[in-house]
């Protein structure tokens, strides 16, 4: 009795100095996805996807010039990310199939045999060592051959996908119990064809990207139907969708302020969850609106804003077993004024959604130029996640800091205490959160800012002819969060020692525990 009262002392001592635990049955997990780690872009029957199209065909588009042809080598060296993962103690690995890794053209009829081995090696290894393999059916690098089709905004890729994930579902749902359609759709749409942000590239701001959101939609939906009527049953899996969006804070307290936040929740997250999660579905009405009135007043003869039947209104209802969402920053919005004196395009989705954005420059900054730290935005997008949608099972999939190098992370370290905190503050609120996945379990090719910006737990020297991937201070701090479901505040461990490889020489250099070179680059690089 002695000894127990005694552990409770401790724990309690270490709860009262700003220790934090999650439920016992909280999941921890690391994510990863396709094109940024895989590699091995033409190898062993892969065909084209459009990423590889972008950065080969368009390599001044990508901030450092680099490309995904080898990224971290992982479909060699898928192994070593299963011993990190394992090493990290958490419960999921949340990664993604590359659709032309299976499907050469992204059509049923072709079977790329050696990469179903490569997805059923990592699965195997990963249940072996007790991981939960989460995985996503579509993270953004579509078959090219589908997109010569016209991609998302071709109807006819819905009956595409949907034989896609019906292979999948027949081919790995055996094991794969946690199944995504969909990752943030608002970057395969908005971000790749209303302006020239991710592959394919397109600048074409108003139209296409609300036809690809559509078909999108649909296209999950389908997905949804085939898991849930032919395989759910004898699989025993879920089936969910991620969205992704930050927080829209007000700028002041203003009633057009508060308004303004909520058209953009309804605008970015809205786009996506309503049709799915909510109780009437279909689009949000301010969306069914803004953009019908602004097709009229545009001259057009119908919203550019497609419409659901009644039958896909019903198929969407409810198609999600789960919540995915991601976030990372949070946004100050206010509205546009009357004559649209900032220029959106017109029409846009910018210009229909008619929010001015920015970013608070006394939040702390991170490697990134989008992303300033704001603790409390994924507290408030919970929230209004678990009000509008009537609290649903929520995982958050994707949540993690951005830093120009190094092994010594600390902004990385005070950044996850500070968000997952935020997160605990959400579930002692009720919201139903039950899992949280760190980005990125170590430096990938991070689309087009290439490799100049580093999400990772584990540092990747790309210098080494290994790809060498070394611990950093987070890695280790995550490590203990998934071991003891503590945030533990006090903490800042070393990262593991390692010291640079020089590709001339062939030898390393600079002894260094944080990598102190690649910190200086990065200091330099806000200097300047």
């Amino acid at each position: 009795m002695k000894c127990f009262a005694l552990v409770c002392l401790v724990l309690a001592v270490g709860l009262a100095n700003g220790q934090r635990k999650f439920p016992d049955d909280f999941l921890f997990g690391v994510g990863t996805s396709a094109y940024q780690i895989e590699g091995a872009w033409d190898e062993d029957g892969k065909g084209e996807s459009i990423w590889d199209h972008l950065v080969h065909n368009h390599p001044e588009k990508i901030a450092d010039q680099t490309n995904g042809d080898v990224a971290c080598n992982s479909y060699h060296l898928w192994q070593r990310d299963v011993e990190m993962i394992s090493d990290l103690g958490v419960d999921i690995y949340r990664f993604s199939f590359a659709w032309s890794r299976i499907m050469p053209t992204g059509i049923s009829n072709e079977i790329n045999q050696k990469g179903v081995d490569y997805y059923n090696n990592l699965i195997n290894a990963l249940l072996e060592k007790n991981i939960t393999p989460f995985v996503v059916l579509y993270h953004w690098d579509l078959p090219q051959r589908l997109q010569e089709m016209g991609g998302w905004t071709n109807r006819e890729v819905i009956a595409h996908f949907k034989e896609y994930a019906r292979f999948a579902f027949k081919t790995f749902g055996d094991r794969v119990k946690s199944w995504t359609t969909f990752n943030e759709p608002l970057q395969t749409c908005r971000q790749s064809y209303e302006w020239d942000a991710m592959a394919p590239g397109y600048d074409f701001p108003g139209i296409p990207s609300y036809l690809c959101t559509h078909n999108v939609l649909l296209s999950h939906a389908e997905a949804v139907e085939v898991y849930r009527q032919e395989f759910q049953s004898t699989q025993g899996g879920m089936i969910g969708i991620t969205i992704d969006a930050s927080w829209s804070e007000p700028n002041t307290n203003s009633t057009d302020d508060l308004e303004a936040s909520d058209i953009n929740m309804r605008f970015f997250l809205g786009w996506y969850a309503n049709p799915i999660f909510s109780a009437e579905g279909n689009y949000p009405q301010v969306m069914i609106d803004r953009v019908g009135n602004n097709s009229v007043a545009q001259g057009f003869t119908k919203s550019r804003l497609p419409v659901f039947t009644q039958d896909e209104i019903n198929k969407l209802k409810g198609s999600a077993d789960f919540f995915g969402y991601n976030t990372y920053t949070t946004a100050r919005v206010y509205k546009i004024d009357d004559t649209n004196s900032v220029g959106f395009p017109e029409p846009s989705f910018d210009h229909d959604r008619g929010i001015i954005e920015y970013q608070d420059p006394e939040w702390p900054e991170t490697g990134s130029n989008w992303f300033r730290v704001y603790p409390q935005g994924i507290y408030k997008a919970l929230k209004w996640i678990n009000k509008e949608y009537n609290n649903p099972l929520v995982y958050v999939t994707e949540n993690g800091y951005s830093d120009l190098g190094g092994t010594r992370d600390e902004g990385r370290v005070n950044y996850f205490k500070d968000y997952m905190s935020a997160v605990l503050d959400a579930i002692e609120e009720g919201c139903n959160v039950k899992g949280y996945v760190a980005w990125s379990l170590m430096d990938n090719f991070e689309w087009r800012a290439g490799l100049s910006e580093r999400f990772g737990l584990y540092f990747v020297d790309y210098n080494h002819p290994n790809l060498t991937r070394v611990q950093k201070s987070s890695a280790r701090f995550y490590a203990d969060v998934a071991r003891t479901h503590v945030i533990n505040m006090d903490l800042m461990p070393e990262p593991e020692e390692y010291t640079l490889y020089d590709p001339g020489t062939g030898s390393m250099i600079v002894p260094t525990v944080s990598l102190i070179l690649t910190s200086i680059v990065a200091m330099l690089r806000h200097m300047f």
